[in-house]
């Protein structure tokens, strides 16, 4: 299954099983498991083994998915967005200001490398020593990619009751980010069914 970073980063925010939100950034133990576990979309960034995490790191890192999930939500309108930050995103010129800003810390090159098998590969080649501003600056370019690339097309915010989640559609019918969000979306439409021809009204579509 396929994996984008910048989706990876808002998933970040999640409902948390009981009613309510988990953020898995909350703190820096959090932030640099998540980061571990982004090992192999980083790769050719910055070594993630190496990184020492802490608080303004965290907090730059939260900031910057602050800016991605005001863009998400901008993508999928006129479908409301994820409820878990609704009331509180940035403005669209505030959030892509701020992404391109994180962008732009890093200095990168491209550079090409032809195999032994002759397929020519390119990766970039950062003049930035400070792995902080490299791996901000990687998840900036992360999220610029995924809003400048066709996936954005597909991009959805879950319907199911307490989902907080965007998700990528991958089939024409999908209208949900997991089984298991479709299982809760048609338990509770089936309640609110039962509900209105017990109280005699019409049931919704």
């Amino acid at each position: 299954m396929e994996r984008w970073l910048a989706l990876e980063l808002v998933s970040t925010i999640r409902h948390d099983g009981d009613g309510g939100v988990a953020d898995g950034l909350a703190t820096v133990p959090g932030t640099a498991h998540w980061i571990q576990e982004q090992g192999d979309l980083l790769a050719g960034h910055i070594p993630v083994g190496e990184l020492a995490v802490d608080e303004d790191l965290r907090l730059a890192i939260v900031e910057l998915r602050q800016a991605v999930r005001t863009l998400f939500a901008r993508v999928v309108r006129p479908a409301p967005p994820s409820p878990a930050d609704a009331h509180r995103l940035m403005t669209v010129d505030q959030a892509t200001a701020h992404l391109n800003a994180a962008a732009a810390r890093e200095l990168v090159a491209p550079q090409i490398e032809w195999t032994v098998e002759g397929v020519p590969t390119a990766r970039l080649l950062s003049a930035e020593n400070e792995p902080y501003v490299r791996l901000v600056a990687a998840l900036a370019r992360a999220a610029i990619d995924f809003l400048s690339g066709p996936q954005r097309t597909q991009l959805r915010s879950c319907s199911a009751p307490r989902c907080v989640r965007y998700f990528v559609k991958s089939h024409g019918r999908q209208e949900w980010c997991k089984p298991s969000c479709g299982n809760r979306a048609r338990a509770a439409r089936h309640y609110r069914r039962q509900r209105m021809a017990t109280d005699g009204g019409s049931a919704p579509p």
